[in-house]
């Protein structure tokens, strides 16, 4: 029969022991506690990044919104150009232009006033969606950075990089926050 081979424990157990006490007070604990923390950043980063990109989208349809509202703006102009042209042509042969005419260009006048105020609603609300995507991007960010300082500091095996992870994910909810708001 082979003899039995004898694995020699003592110095995996030392091992152990000293990587244990190599890694603070708490052990192996607080690894758990920052595997747990970069879980809570990632889904905020992940809930932060959705809003950001909703009012991106929102920003983006507003100003298709107001550059159509501006065209039909345009186009009113152009048909109330030609009605004045054919009113300015008639008087200039001597003819009276019917009132249905003179009617017409008063009309597209007033149709513009208003076109050109639900434009300037529509590219101001534009510009509201994009200052909150901006600020939700920033949120995003510090999320995102936080996230691997957390991986960093499980690697390095130093708390105070897991701490600076901590640090951004509160500014980060700042952003998110802000961005609500």
């Amino acid at each position: 029969m082979p003899e039995e081979i004898e694995v020699p424990t003592e110095h995996l157990h030392e091992s152990i022991k000293h990587a244990a006490e190599s890694q603070g007070e708490e052990g192996p604990n607080w690894i758990g506690r920052v595997a747990l923390t970069a879980a809570v950043l990632a889904v905020a980063a992940a809930i932060t990044a959705l809003l950001a990109g909703h009012h991106a989208n929102e920003a983006m349809l507003e100003q298709m919104k107001a550059t159509d509202q501006w065209a039909l703006y345009q186009a009113k102009g152009i048909k109330m150009t030609q009605v004045e042209t054919k009113i300015d042509l008639l008087m200039a042969l001597g003819k009276d232009p019917r009132e249905d005419d003179r009617k017409k260009v008063e009309h597209y006048k007033e149709e513009q006033e208003g076109i050109k105020e639900k434009a300037a609603e529509l590219e101001h609300s534009s510009g509201q969606h994009l200052a909150r995507h901006v600020v939700l991007a920033r949120g995003v960010t510090g999320f995102q950075v936080a996230i691997a300082l957390s991986a960093i500091a499980v690697l390095s095996r130093r708390k105070l990089v897991w701490f600076l992870s901590l640090a951004l994910g509160v500014i980060g909810t700042f952003f998110l926050v802000q961005g609500l708001s």
